[in-house]
């Protein structure tokens, strides 16, 4: 795999089971990561920004929810808020969208993927985790082939592993990796 001077961002896609995981993987990762990562997590409407505050806590990365022409910057931890598609647009900034549910989902993981995938293309390292639907799986097909780096989580451990599983046997992952192996590649990538 290529160096992080190929890379340009890290999007990440979970649901049911998401905050362990993502607790885990963000607290692994150092303080001034090169890259910016952007999170769909399946979620409700709640009020505040209770996800973001719990993650925050677990990392040294800046946790926040994306706002609307946001530019994305590295060593920040981007969250699709719940109501919205998480999208990035050509200029590298988020747009958020009101419409339709994808896959029962809004925010949904393929919206933020095939967005990301016409923008990065073999620029981008796109991870799929635990989650107990298909969401995900279509949009990393599409980054797969764009040429970026697709992961999918080891269903085997997987707390709901249907999200992963639909995604390894679509073809979509070009990878597949337990969570301790997908922390270590993402900060083997921001050594290299």
């Amino acid at each position: 795999m290529s160096g992080l001077n190929s890379f340009k961002a890290v999007i990440i896609g979970v649901s049911a089971g998401g905050l362990s995981v993502l607790s885990h993987l963000l607290g692994a990762l150092p303080g001034q990561y090169p890259l910016p990562i952007a999170i769909v997590q399946h979620r409700m409407n709640e009020p505040g920004n209770t996800l973001e505050s719990i993650l925050q806590e677990k990392t040294k990365l800046t946790v926040k929810q994306a706002d609307e022409k946001e530019p994305l910057r590295a060593g920040h931890v981007y969250i699709g808020p719940p109501g919205y598609h998480l999208l990035i647009e050509q200029d590298g900034t988020f747009s958020l969208s009101s419409d339709q549910r994808v896959n029962f989902s809004i925010p949904s993981i393929d919206v933020l993927f095939e967005s990301a995938a016409d923008v990065y293309r073999h620029s981008l390292i796109a991870i799929l985790m635990t989650g107990a639907n298909a969401d995900g799986a279509a949009g990393l097909l599409k980054i797969k082939k764009s040429g970026g780096v697709t992961i999918a989580q080891d269903p085997a451990e997987a707390e709901y592993p249907v999200m992963p599983q639909t995604a390894i046997n679509m073809g979509a992952a070009a990878h597949t990796l337990k969570l301790n192996e997908i922390c270590d590649f993402l900060i083997k990538i921001s050594r290299s």
